[in-house]
C-alpha cells in the first residue's frame, strides 16, 4: 500500500529452533506484522528516506530557481539514477531504489509530454486515488485491505475473518489509510489544479514519508494486540 514516492518492503531473516531462517518483512506494511516497530526501519532507514524524498525535492528546488522544466526533470532523474547505481555498487537490495526510480520516471515522462510542471506529481495523485478507492471498497464489502495484506504476510490469508477482534482492528486500520489518502488528495489536488508547483511539491514532501510512517505506526498499534493474542492461543 505504498505510493510511488514511498518506501517499499524489504526482507530480513531470523533463525527459529535451529530451522532454516524464516523471512520476516520489516519495512512498509510488513513492519505491521513484526514484534517491534521502528518508524525509521519501516521507511527503509536513513538511506530509504533519502531515496524517497530527494528526487522530488531536487525537482522543486531546480524548478523554482529557473522555471525550466527540462532542467528540473533532468536533475530529478539524475538523483534517482544515482541512487539505483549506488545500490548496484554496494550490493544492497535494489527493490526500493528501482521502485522509486519507476515512480520518478513516470512523473518525468508525464510532465515532459504535457509541458506542465505540476504533472510531475500527477501519477502520485492517481495512485493515492486508486488506493483510497481500494481501501473504501474493501471496507464496504467487509474484507478490509489491511487484513488481507497482513494475512498474506503472516501466512494466514483469511483466518482472521473468523476472529471478531482482528476483523475490527483491520477495519479501523484500513480506515487510517483512507484518512491518509483522503487528506493527501484534499490538500494536493487543489494545488495541482491551480498549478502551484512549489506548494504542491512541498505538500508532497510533508505528506509523504512522515505521514506514511505515522500511518504505519498507528496501524501497528491497532493490529499488534489482536495478532499477539492469536499467537499466544
Amino acid at each position: 500500500m505504498a505510493a510511488s514516492d514511498e518506501p517499499r518492503a524489504a526482507e530480513t531473516s531470523d533463525a527459529v529452533d535451529g530451522q532454516a531462517p524464516a523471512p520476516t518483512l520489516k519495512r512498509g506494511l510488513g513492519a505491521v506484522a513484526s514484534e517491534d516497530f521502528s518508524a525509521l526501519e519501516a521507511v527503509g532507514g536513513i538511506r530509504g528516506l533519502i531515496e524517497s524524498v530527494l528526487p522530488g525535492l531536487v525537482f522543486v528546488v531546480i524548478y523554482l530557481i529557473n522555471y525550466q522544466l527540462s532542467h528540473a526533470l533532468i536533475g530529478s532523474l539524475a538523483v534517482a539514477v544515482a541512487a539505483t547505481i549506488a545500490r548496484l555498487i554496494s550490493g544492497t537490495s535494489l527493490q526500493q531504489a528501482v521502485a522509486g526510480f519507476g515512480g520518478v520516471a513516470i512523473g518525468a515522462i508525464w510532465a515532459w509530454r504535457t509541458g506542465e510542471a505540476q504533472d510531475y506529481f500527477a501519477f502520485g495523485l492517481w495512485t493515492n486515488g486508486a488506493y483510497l478507492v481500494a481501501c473504501l471498497i474493501s471496507m464496504v464489502v467487509r474484507w478490509p485491505l489491511v487484513g488481507l495484506i497482513v494475512g498474506v504476510l503472516t501466512g494466514k490469508p483469511t483466518q482472521w475473518r473468523s476472529n471478531r477482534s482482528q476483523r475490527r482492528a483491520y477495519t479501523w486500520a484500513t480506515g487510517v489509510w483512507v484518512a491518509l489518502f483522503g487528506a493527501r488528495l484534499a490538500v494536493q489536488l487543489p494545488l495541482y489544479l491551480g498549478a502551484s508547483v512549489g506548494w504542491l511539491g512541498s505538500m508532497r514532501l510533508v505528506m509523504g514519508v512522515p505521514l506514511w510512517a505515522l500511518a504505519l505506526w498507528v496501524t501497528w498499534l491497532l493490529v499488534r494486540g489482536p495478532l499477539k493474542t492469536e499467537e499466544e492461543q
